[in-house]
């Protein structure tokens, strides 16, 4: 107590003149309109500032959220349109066949959303990780692409991660076509440029032109028919060979992933049930 009176006798001159400055103030404010004003003006600008600076802090750190509500409803309008394409083929088989019947698994594909925590595009061999694992609905060999285009194939699952094969990886093959035709491809890297890859194997006859589209074929579970790939940039072909190669520029910038959507195919069971029981078939 003798301490805190000491300080107070210390400094006392210091609080008079800070509660004559105090009272100064408030007469001068109060007592004349003109500084009143100048007052609230002056207060007004100075609040208002602090609300600009705040309200650009609070909006910085709901970026996430906001990033994470887009992705959703941008999931939602990609897997609306696939199944209107579903649609679309089934009336145009039901136009030439009325035997057959307008596709009923409209609801066959949807998305995951997970961010990306690791990634490479400088090695050989490049993988992604996905902080989302078996605990949210991950498999082995489900397709994975980002808003852009296709990303690669998950190989090992965890409980709460996920290693994806990339297409910037030799070992991954995709089966793909150009965009409004049925010649198929097998699309690969070549380890060249981690913007571009090389679609092989396309027959001779295949149309197309520099600037096509490339997209997914559809013929696995891995991804639906017509996911953006890359655009044609030039072909190339050995006068005895049969099939074109071409070099592709994807769409997916793998140098700037951070989240991507892991495709699950609810009809994946049931497909690979059939495909094994006509491997046995055909073995016996």
């Amino acid at each position: 107590m003798s301490e805190l009176l000491k300080f107070l006798v210390r400094y006392s001159s210091w609080f008079l003149f800070v509660l004559y400055v105090i009272a100064g103030c408030v007469l001068l404010f109060a007592g004349n309109p003109f500084q009143h004003h100048v007052y609230l003006t002056s207060a007004n600008e100075v609040s208002s500032g602090l609300y600009k600076a705040t309200n650009s802090v609070t909006s910085y750190f709901a970026l996430k959220d906001i990033n994470e509500d887009l992705q959703r409803r941008n999931s939602d309008l990609e897997l609306e349109i696939y199944r209107l394409n579903d649609v679309i083929r089934g009336y145009q088989q039901k136009a030439y066949a009325d035997t057959m019947t307008v596709d009923s698994a409209l609801l066959r594909y949807h998305f995951v959303i997970a961010h990306v925590i690791n990634n490479s595009i400088s090695h050989a061999h490049n993988y992604i990780t996905i902080e989302k694992g078996r605990l949210d609905g991950i498999e082995p060999e489900m397709g994975v692409m980002d808003q852009n285009g296709i990303v690669g194939i998950v190989n090992v699952v965890g409980d709460h991660t996920a290693r994806i094969l990339s297409v910037l990886n030799p070992y991954l093959r995709l089966s793909c076509k150009v965009k409004g035709h049925d010649q198929v491809g097998s699309l690969v890297w070549d380890g060249r440029d981690p913007g571009e890859a090389i679609l092989e194997e396309l027959p001779k006859h295949s149309e197309f032109t520099p600037g096509d589209t490339i997209v997914t074929s559809g013929y696995s579970s891995a991804f639906p028919e017509g996911v953006p790939v890359g655009v044609v940039l030039s072909s190339s072909r050995d006068n005895e060979d049969n099939f074109y190669t071409l070099r592709v520029r994807l769409f997916t910038d793998f140098s700037t992933l951070s989240t991507v959507r892991v495709i699950r195919d609810n009809m994946r069971d049931e497909l690979a049930t059939i495909e094994k029981e006509l491997e046995i078939k055909n073995v016996n």
